[in-house]
């Protein structure tokens, strides 16, 4: 049952070829314990749309649609909020699934004054481990995102309003190479307009396997974060997290078998910030001492990424 005080939430989920996870994905949107209606929009990137997955049942519909702007996350994103009829958008990956209160916990925060973005954490899924990462406190600020990622706060964890999109905070970047950490540029810009809220408690289970189109694409993440760091000032600006994100494209480029590049990248992460432990580690993969996979592996086992 529905009702008209709760605001229509669309749940944009975009997927290419792995049609055994998105119908978990959409399951666990359709599910929801939520007393507002619910508009399920699948994207279809670069794979041929299953007309078969739309339905249409008091308070929840699927509807299926081709990405019709540029390929890849960003676009297919921008595809469901372009024909989406809630006021509130939301993100589900197609390899994670929302825990059944999520949206019932987390659109009342959004609709506070002032937020545009709610966020919650995340339970990681990683073979037979498991990790929660939630992001402290109930705010998220743009200091805060200046010196970290704040792994929490995952974009199926996302819930915005539909106004915002469509005005001050505008669509996903659609320009970012490879569409690498369009989620933190979408969190960056957030900060920038209106408040962040945080529910503090898991509100989707993440999948990190071999399959996740990200999951050793060392291209994206070198331009990917070169990209944010000329786009927002205040990453360069602040030593802490300049120093952890030239770090990571030092691995990356380490990874990539860019050894003098990723040699030079890591000194300049280390002069900004000695501690930072990234600097270290691509040094030790650039001079082959070190396998990126292995150090990847062990992060992944502890919910961590590089």
């Amino acid at each position: 049952m529905t009702t008209d005080s709760a605001p229509t939430v669309t749940a944009v989920i975009a997927t290419r070829d792995r049609p055994e996870l998105l119908a978990e994905a959409v399951a666990s949107v359709l599910d929801q314990a939520y007393a507002g209606a619910i508009e399920v929009i699948i994207v279809f990137d670069q794979a041929p749309v299953r007309p078969e997955l739309a339905m249409d049942s008091p308070g929840r519909t699927v509807r299926v649609l081709a990405n019709a702007r540029s390929t890849g996350l960003a676009g297919a994103r921008n595809t469901g909020i372009d024909a989406a009829g809630g006021d509130v958008i939301a993100f589900c990956d197609d390899d994670d699934i929302w825990v059944p209160d999520k949206l019932a916990r987390q659109v009342p925060r959004l609709m506070a004054d002032g937020v545009v973005l709610a966020v919650g954490g995340i339970r990681i899924r990683y073979g037979d481990v498991q990790r929660e990462r939630i992001p402290p406190g109930g705010r998220i600020e743009g200091s805060d995102l200046a010196s970290s990622r704040v792994t929490g706060s995952h974009p199926s964890t996302f819930v915005i309003r539909r106004a915002a999109l469509e005005g001050t905070l505008g669509l996903v970047d659609e320009e970012i190479p490879y569409g690498y950490g369009e989620d933190y540029d979408l969190l960056l810009r957030a900060a920038k307009v209106g408040a962040i809220a945080v529910v503090p408690a898991v509100l989707a289970v993440v999948l990190w396997h071999p399959g996740s189109y990200f999951a050793r694409r060392w291209p994206a993440m070198i331009d990917g974060l070169g990209y944010l760091l000329a786009k927002h000032p205040e990453l360069a600006a602040d030593r802490r997290g300049r120093a952890w994100i030239e770090g990571q494209r030092a691995f990356a480029m380490a990874a990539d078998g860019r050894r003098l590049a990723a040699a030079r990248t890591a000194v300049t992460s280390l002069r900004l910030n000695p501690r930072e432990p990234r600097g270290p580690l691509a040094l030790l993969v650039a001079a082959r001492l070190l396998s990126a996979e292995r150090v990847l592996r062990a992060l992944n086992a502890r919910g961590r990424g590089i």
